[in-house]
């Protein structure tokens, strides 16, 4: 399992695409880091032992045996001719382009007809998940966000009115981060040695279960050197660099206030 790396480049995705979806400053771009993160380790919920399978006990554990039985059932209806002789379950349906989309569309949908519930109960599986993996790192980004609605809160009576509202304006973001982490995992899988049929339901090489992978020489085995030792702080190093407000603060260390301003103009 790379659950870590998988969590990593989930945060990496989350920094890295926030600014596109309109959001700006750590405040904002950190909680939508951090749920992609936890998102991205979803796909492996069609695996017995995984992280996202033992989180809530008899709830994650039922989620996972009903969707190895639908994975299973849908690989054995859809299978082409060179498709490979095996169950279908793990890195099957939950590794694919439509199962992002699905969960994306089920996130968005959910909140919208049940609102700050829904996106509370979203958002804190996400993170859940994320904390797993990347412990305590995660706290970080969820502080910021915490502090940027904390000035909206008149006295204790408007607590909870201003945590709905912060919940509500999640919601905007919520699915689309659900769908990124989705899709960072099968990624993050299609560059090992097992491939990621990503593309399923579409047909390549008489294969409707088609693994997409790199040429050999660029792919690794999961939890051995290459990923602990060069992929996964490779990952760390890149998410500190896409952090919002690092640049600046790097430049004026080197170089002094005054090439910050003039880097900035």
């Amino acid at each position: 399992m790379m659950g870590r790396t998988h969590a990593a480049t989930g945060v990496l995705a989350g920094l890295l695409l926030g600014p596109a979806v309109g959001l700006h400053g750590l405040a904002e771009v950190g909680p939508f880091a951090a749920t992609c993160a936890g998102y991205a380790l979803l796909p492996d919920l069609d695996h017995p032992t995984s992280t996202v399978t033992r989180k809530l006990g008899p709830i994650t554990r039922a989620a996972s045996a009903g969707l190895r039985a639908a994975s299973g059932a849908l690989y054995r209806a859809t299978k082409g001719p060179r498709d490979e002789r095996c169950d279908g379950t793990h890195r099957h349906a939950t590794h694919t382009l439509l199962f992002a989309a699905i969960v994306g569309a089920a996130c968005w949908a959910s909140t919208a007809a049940w609102g700050g519930w829904a996106v509370l109960v979203w958002l804190a599986f996400g993170l859940l998940l994320a904390y797993d993996r990347l412990g305590k790192l995660v706290l970080v980004p969820i502080g910021f966000g915490v502090a940027s609605w904390l000035p909206q809160v008149d006295g204790p009576a408007g607590f909870g009115s201003a945590a709905l509202a912060a919940l509500q304006q999640s919601a905007g973001w919520l699915g689309l981060a659900v769908a990124i982490g989705a899709v960072v995992h099968c990624l993050g899988d299609a560059v090992t040695e097992s491939g990621c049929p990503f593309l399923f339901p579409l047909p390549i090489a008489e294969e409707t279960w088609y693994e997409i992978r790199p040429p050999r020489w660029l792919r690794f085995h999961t939890g051995k050197r290459v990923e602990n030792w060069l992929i996964f702080p490779l990952v760390i190093l890149a998410c500190v660099a896409a952090t919002p407000g690092v640049w600046p603060h790097l430049i004026e260390v080197l170089h002094g206030p005054d090439t910050v301003t003039g880097a900035l103009r």
